[in-house]
């Protein structure tokens, strides 16, 4: 699993389920129902001694069902931020998809997308100089059809598609990486 990676590499993670936790059939909808997995502000800042840039990307599909709107959306992401600026550590971009799944013009992973708004924000980032990590099957072609590395966190989603490393937290692969 020795990919070289140095401070030139950008690591892209999907949120739910891998940063905070998911609520399944359901969204995180305020600040009060996002809740970090054990340790993940911990092993952002391991990673961010590791990686140039650390970027989220997430599919949000609530905002289309009008359960959370975008200013919702970003008052989420804000919280997620200052939490981590808290423990003196912090991702440089977040990235989401509001649209519905059906929708023929979504933006919503596996599509590149987001991806391709973050290198115009990044233009140094290199996609074959990446790793995306998240815990489902969309997150992992997301980082396949991008030409990058892919992690998966192992949750109860299902697998279809097998990834480059397997951790069980965000935890495990940032100690794996330092080792």
């Amino acid at each position: 699993m020795d990919f070289k990676i140095d401070k030139s590499w950008t690591l892209f993670i999907d949120r739910d389920g891998v940063i905070n936790e998911r609520i399944f059939g359901g969204y995180v909808n305020s600040t009060e129902e996002f809740i970090f997995l054990d340790k993940v502000p911990e092993a952002i800042r391991v990673f961010r001694t590791i990686f140039a840039r650390i970027i989220v990307v997430t599919n949000q599909q609530g905002v289309a069902k009008g359960i959370l709107s975008r200013h919702g959306l970003r008052l989420v992401h804000k919280h997620m931020q200052d939490r981590l600026l808290e423990i003196g550590t912090h991702v440089d971009a977040v990235y989401f998809a509001p649209e519905f799944a059906g929708d023929p013009n979504n933006t919503r992973k596996p599509k590149p997308d987001m991806a391709l708004e973050a290198k115009i924000d990044f233009p140094e980032i290199d996609f074959s100089k990446s790793i995306m990590v998240g815990d489902t099957d969309s997150d992992i072609l997301f980082g396949e059809n991008l030409g990058m590395k892919t992690a998966r966190i192992v949750t109860k989603e299902p697998i279809g598609v097998v990834a480059d490393m397997n951790f069980i937290s965000l935890q495990e692969m940032a100690i794996e990486l330092t080792k």
